[in-house]
């Protein structure tokens, strides 16, 4: 649950990955200041919140994307940026949330930058190489692709090939803002179902940014859900995801029950009527 600023500078540093009272901020804009958040090793951990609550800015300091303007980031024991960028890069994959491909790449072209991390000064391409890219494309979907080129793809395909660059890049973490953007609900399925098995069978730690609450307390085993640049309330979404958590931090009213398939908590927002009638009623 919330952490307490006292326990803030306290935190465990034994997971590979966390921010400590990191101020976050885009031009002079701070978007969060003194937010400390922890990732569970092996965990397939979600952010949630409403729009511009510092949920993407917090995967972008937490992938050295971002420097944050106080405090720091720490991966293995070590501040984020003051690694190599390589190491950095083999340890940690992000999949931001606008990628733009170079004009007349391929799909597998584009899968084998993943491998970059990889490969030494030569870079030479090994069987190994081939190996993951043809194995990422595979799963993520993509294989029968291959020889396409990315500009010439739909908007939920490119996003499955870019999930897969993120796969042939083989890191033990990965972090990934909003992976369902322009997917149909099939393949938001499938994408996060193929999440959860880089995290149940291989160990992977997942770090994901999602807007579709039911799909976090679904997939997820460890949540945060924040709220204008703050931790409101992180755990195991059976042990945190409420009525009255998701009206804090949504602003929605809403029943939770739990989901037929999963037994895990199931937003079900209240009726337009009768959020009507709540609003008409406080006024």
């Amino acid at each position: 649950m919330r952490a307490t600023p006292e326990s803030d500078s306290k935190r465990s540093t034994v997971n590979r990955l966390s921010a400590e009272n990191v101020t976050l901020a885009y031009d002079q804009r701070v978007i969060a200041e003194q937010l400390s958040v922890e990732i569970p090793d092996n965990s397939f951990t979600v952010i949630v919140g409403p729009n511009a609550c510092g949920k993407s800015t917090l995967l972008r300091a937490l992938s050295r994307m971002l420097r944050p303007g106080g405090g720091r980031v720490l991966l293995d024991g070590q501040v984020i940026q003051s690694m190599p960028a390589k190491k950095v890069a083999r340890t940690l994959g992000l999949l931001p949330q606008s990628s733009i491909a170079p004009d007349g790449i391929t799909v597998a072209d584009l899968v084998g930058r993943g491998r970059y991390p990889h490969q030494g000064l030569l870079r030479q391409w090994s069987a190994q190489d081939e190996r993951v890219v043809s194995e990422s494309m595979r799963r993520t979907g993509v294989a029968e692709l291959a020889e396409r080129y990315v500009d010439e793809l739909s908007g939920g395909q490119r996003q499955r090939v870019w999930i897969a660059m993120a796969l042939a890049q083989q890191t033990p973490l990965l972090l990934l803002d909003e992976p369902t953007t322009y997917l149909d609900i099939q393949h938001q399925i499938d994408v996060l179902d193929l999440c959860a098995e880089l995290h149940e069978t291989q160990g992977r730690t997942l770090v994901a940014v999602l807007h579709d609450l039911n799909h976090a307390a679904r997939y997820a085993t460890h949540l945060i859900a924040l709220r204008d640049g703050r931790v409101i309330a992180e755990g195991a979404p059976n042990d945190i995801v409420t009525a009255e958590l998701v009206e804090q931090v949504f602003g929605l009213r809403c029943q939770v029950i739990d989901d037929p398939e999963t037994g895990t908590p199931l937003v079900v927002p209240a009726a337009r009527k009768a959020r009507a009638e709540r609003i008409t009623a406080a006024s």
